[in-house]
């Protein structure tokens, strides 16, 4: 069978709420779901209730955003329980930056004629936590851009005139708080580290895995077969475990499916045994 191990609700940037994942990841036949919205375990207690009863493995976990220099450096953390601890008591001052960072952004999109208010951002995102998809949806609601896509090429990617940055942590604390917590920290995305020469990306990998990363998404929805196998190949040769997952954010990225991706993405349940073996309390 076939495991999802990144997905996004309404709790943080997706369109559907946490409860609606599982049962979709049900209906794809998925053994187990990994819930991992940014910077919150909001939505776990939902999902979970929906995942009670049934042969779903709800997995609950976040994702990360950390401090890297040319790039984008993600982590997906697995297994990491709402309530105290090491990483669980840093996301809610993580949750106030993305806050502020929401209210600049507005700002500069009406200031350049596009006048938004935050309630109308707030209500997008349903009452979960808000974030730059949310902006871009009303973005569309309201005429201003075409579609999401053009939302972020425009104006809120990485560089453009409405990208604001917020308060990361470093990759080696990310790392330390989640293993503190008892998690299992993935470098999600290998990709958006925007890396090109090997030798920088071997640098990188070992560096992360001296504080103590257990995984590397190699199986991810917009990578081909070649790409991979590639990743595969890499996180297996640096002494990381291949994870992968969809990335499901609903329709706030066209065309991608729970579980399938794009339509050929495969995460075989084997996975989810080989990583937890590094949780700890499970």
């Amino acid at each position: 069978m076939a495991v999802d191990l990144h997905s996004h609700s309404i709790a943080s940037d997706g369109s559907d709420k946490s409860a609606r994942l599982v049962e979709l990841a049900l209906e794809k036949g998925l053994s187990a779901l990994a819930l991992t919205d940014h910077d919150t375990l909001e939505g776990v207690a939902d999902a979970r209730r929906a995942a009670s009863g049934t042969e779903l493995e709800l997995i609950p976990g976040t994702e990360l955003s950390l401090r890297h220099d040319g790039g984008g450096l993600h982590l997906v953390v697995l297994w990491l329980e709402p309530g105290f601890g090491p990483l669980q008591d840093r996301l809610e001052s993580l949750q106030g930056g993305r806050e502020q960072r929401n209210d600049r952004i507005v700002k500069i999109l009406t200031d350049a004629g596009m006048p938004i208010d935050i309630s109308e951002v707030q209500q997008q995102a349903g009452g979960g936590s808000v974030g730059r998809p949310h902006i871009a949806a009303v973005m569309v609601s309201k005429g201003y851009v075409p579609d999401v896509d053009t939302a972020f090429a425009e104006w809120l990617s990485n560089n453009k005139p409405a990208y604001v940055s917020r308060p990361l942590l470093n990759p080696e604390d990310g790392i330390a708080l989640a293993r503190q917590s008892g998690a299992v920290p993935i470098l999600a995305h290998p990709h958006t580290l925007g890396i090109s020469r090997a030798a920088d990306m071997a640098d990188m990998l070992n560096r992360l895995r001296e504080a103590g990363l257990v995984g590397l998404e190699a199986i991810y929805s917009s990578y081909h077969r070649h790409e991979r196998e590639g990743y595969a190949d890499l996180a297996r040769r640096f002494g990381l475990i291949p994870s992968g997952g969809s990335d499901y954010h609903g329709t706030y990225k066209q065309g991608l499916d729970l579980g399938s991706g794009y339509g050929d993405l495969v995460v075989p349940d084997s996975t989810v045994d080989e990583l937890r073996s590094h949780a700890e309390g499970t």
